[in-house]
């Protein structure tokens, strides 16, 4: 479960510490006050997309912090996967930093980690439902994310969406066999002349870079003679003077004479000698130097420099990019003079995948026609619960051409009143009511994950009355067995809480500052007979809250 929340210069949430229990929790406050910022900060510390505009203003970060406990034995395990450093208590703390400037930095139990990583974590975690996600359900898109979900198919679609795309691979690669012979003639024609262009000129790797060395070489030849002439009379002498090597030979014997009656001269000696094999050495290199250019290679070396840079401008730069190119048209060329026999082995393969595709399909279409009935019945009877007893709810699957989803075109349909005949819930879903058939799709699919903590942020939108005393009968239930967390408006939920966190914001020179705090039995009191008024408390609100307090 969520343990506690650390949040730091998010908006106008200077400094908050958040302590959480298990069992369903609420937090309630005037509107403005930061509660849906403890959202945001929730969903930045599961690795979702953040804005630099969360940071407080006046400073240059802020940071995020959530500890979980009692993780369950796959989320440990999928932890180890990624090489995050394991807890002796099995718990977990992610951590995340928004910075202004620089890169901003995640990490999980100490260790770096990256949003990638915080992103695979999350869903077993934590799950989240907003509003948004309510209208969310207006959109047939999700009705089989839903289905496939409760179905357990997980595998089974990803195993078809591989096949799918591996058949839509080889349809494209017949299609592109499938051109007109005008147009083939022409792209052999141009393929050849590009192969024998290329395979004519014999390109080497390496070999610009070689030709430029030696053409440098040429050019400056006199100067590299002169050089080389220059360094051997200096090393060995000439007729003028006497050369380095002679007088280093002379100095390295004379300290090695000195050294027979001054031991301490004998080091000097010994790298007087040593420099003077070291020169030897040298001036043999220099002898079997080569300094013999020859004028005449330049104009070929010239000429074969201008063929690869004609080469390179039109195939790719590098002698790399060029063979590249030569290997690619080589390949094309060979798949267009065979094209019949490609365009066989291609349908066959095509074939075989569209059997394996429509199989795969047909299965999945029908574990999700078995699910169906079981998961109307499931969410029909949380429905009832909700206070929307007469509601039909029923599933819409049409056989459709394959896609990525398979080959159903998959809907909810509803009917709110007896008599009158389902329609997709765009048509005819409120907003209350579109709150309340996303609870209980929520709490039937909650029933099928090991997610430890729901989140629930205005999920009371649109409802009063009795409908609001079941919505938050139904989270108290779903706590029984989970922690939940829930952002409301109503005080008929807030009183079903077991614990209650009021967010309130205050002014101090000039700059606004959220404050989270638990409530006790009073502090209780208190807030249900604000929400409840909406001004200013009576003895009568107060009593009425208390009275709501006591209900079991």
């Amino acid at each position: 479960m969520l343990a506690q929340l650390f949040i730091q210069n998010i908006a106008v949430i200077e400094r908050a510490s958040i302590d959480l229990d298990r069992g369903f929790t609420v937090l309630t406050g005037e509107t403005g006050a930061g509660k849906s910022i403890i959202i945001d900060a929730i969903h930045a510390v599961l690795g979702e997309r953040t804005s630099k505009e969360l940071v407080r203003t006046g400073t240059d970060a802020a940071s995020v912090s959530a500890l979980f406990t009692g993780l369950e034995p796959d989320v440990v395990q999928m932890l180890e996967d990624l090489s995050v450093p394991a807890e002796e208590d099995n718990s977990l703390l992610i951590q995340r930093d928004i910075r202004l400037t620089g890169r901003s930095a995640c990490k999980m139990n100490g260790a770096p980690a990256t949003v990638s990583m915080l992103k695979q974590v999350a869903p077993r975690l934590i799950s989240i439902h907003g509003q948004h996600e309510s209208y969310e359900l207006l959109s047939p898109e999700v009705h089989m994310d839903y289905i496939d979900s409760f179905a357990r198919v997980e595998k089974l679609r990803e195993e078809y969406q591989e096949s799918y795309h591996r058949l839509r691979k080889l349809q494209r690669e017949l299609e592109d066999l499938d051109t007109d012979e005008g147009e083939k003639a022409r792209q052999l024609d141009l393929l050849r002349y590009q192969v024998d262009e290329i395979e004519a000129a014999q390109v080497q790797p390496g070999e610009q870079e070689r030709l430029a060395q030696e053409r440098e070489a040429i050019r400056n030849s006199e100067k590299i003679a002169s050089s080389v002439e220059l360094s051997k009379a200096l090393l060995a002498g000439d007729e003028e003077r006497g050369g380095i090597l002679a007088d280093l030979a002379q100095a390295a014997s004379e300290m090695e004479k000195a050294a027979a009656f001054l031991p301490e001269a004998g080091e000097a000696a010994q790298k007087l000698r040593e420099a003077s094999y070291l020169l030897e050495d040298a001036d043999s290199a220099l002898h079997g130097l080569s300094v013999d250019f020859d004028p005449s290679a330049l104009d070929a070396i010239e000429e074969r420099l201008d063929v690869l840079y004609r080469l390179g401008m039109k195939y790719g730069g590098s002698e790399e990019k060029i063979l590249e190119y030569l290997a690619g048209c080589q390949e094309k060329l060979h798949a267009i003079e065979f094209s019949d026999e490609e365009r066989a082995r291609l349908e066959g393969e095509y074939e075989k995948e569209k059997g394996r595709a429509i199989a795969l399909a047909k299965e999945l279409s029908q574990k999700r026609k078995d699910a169906s009935g079981k998961f109307m019945a499931a969410v029909k009877k949380e429905l009832a619960f909700l206070n929307m007893p007469g509601i039909e709810f029923v599933t819409e699957i049409q056989r459709v051409p394959l896609h990525t989803g398979g080959c159903d075109k998959l809907q909810f349909l509803v009917s709110a009143n007896k008599g009158e005949p389902a329609k997709p819930l765009s048509k005819i879903a409120s907003g209350g009511e579109l709150s309340r058939i996303m609870l209980a799709v929520k709490t039937v699919l909650s029933g099928m994950d090991k997610i430890d903590t729901l989140i629930f942020d205005e999920v009371d939108t649109g409802i009063s009355g009795s409908a609001a005393n079941r919505v938050g009968e139904k989270l108290k239930q779903v706590s029984h067995n989970r922690q939940v967390l829930c952002i409301t408006h109503l005080a008929q939920i807030a009183a079903m809480a077991d614990n209650h966190l009021f967010i309130s914001k205050h002014t101090e020179k000039n700059r606004t500052f959220t404050k989270v705090e638990p409530l006790d039995l009073e502090g209780r009191k208190q807030e249900l007979a604000r929400i409840i008024s909406g001004e200013d408390v009576t003895d009568l609100q107060l009593k009425m809250a208390e009275e709501m307090l006591q209900k079991p």
